[in-house]
């Protein structure tokens, strides 16, 4: 069974852990996630869809992400999440750490922590193999498409990520 660390509300470390989506988590507690944004060089996005057996966001747009397993840092989370669902290495992409937010949903005994990354590298359709327990389709999207799609109430974490979904600069 995976388990999860549970971190205090300054995203320290308890020492404790919780069986992975077991939602019944006390005040304070909070688990880790990781959000992986891969862009190609020419500004373009890779996103799945999520399968429609999915418990929440079924059939929704959204970038690669997971749990952060217990022992594992968020980049290596990211990292492995990426490889897993999409066969993507990004160790040699520019980019990565950009920000965290943070969730508190008390009611649904589910509060965390959301470190995201957002990765540029050259990639394209044939170099990507989906993992077919997690997600029914992909493609490759502008950030004019995924914003369309969130205006359609379908792109999962849109509002907290949008401020990544430019085109990369020649810096």
């Amino acid at each position: 069974m995976e388990r999860w660390d549970i971190y205090d509300k300054n995203k320290q470390k308890t020492g404790r852990t919780m069986a992975r989506n077991d939602w019944r988590m006390v005040p304070g507690d909070y688990h880790l996630t990781v959000i992986g944004i891969l862009q190609r060089p020419d500004g373009r996005f890779l996103i799945t869809q999520r399968k429609m057996d999915k418990d929440w966001g079924a059939g929704w747009w959204e970038v690669t992400g997971g749990g952060v397993r217990a022992g594992e840092t968020s980049e290596q989370a990211v990292r492995r999440e990426l490889r897993e669902e999409t066969t993507l290495d990004v160790s040699q992409a520019q980019g990565g750490y950009a920000f965290t937010y943070q969730r508190d949903n008390p009611a649904e005994q589910n509060n965390y922590f959301v470190d995201v990354y957002k990765f540029i590298m050259a990639f394209d359709k044939t170099d990507i193999a989906m993992q077919a327990e997690e997600v029914s389709h992909f493609d490759i999207v502008t950030a004019d498409q995924i914003k369309a799609y969130a205006d359609q109430g379908i792109f999962l974490h849109y509002n907290a990520l949008k401020t990544l979904f430019v085109a990369p600069t020649n810096d």
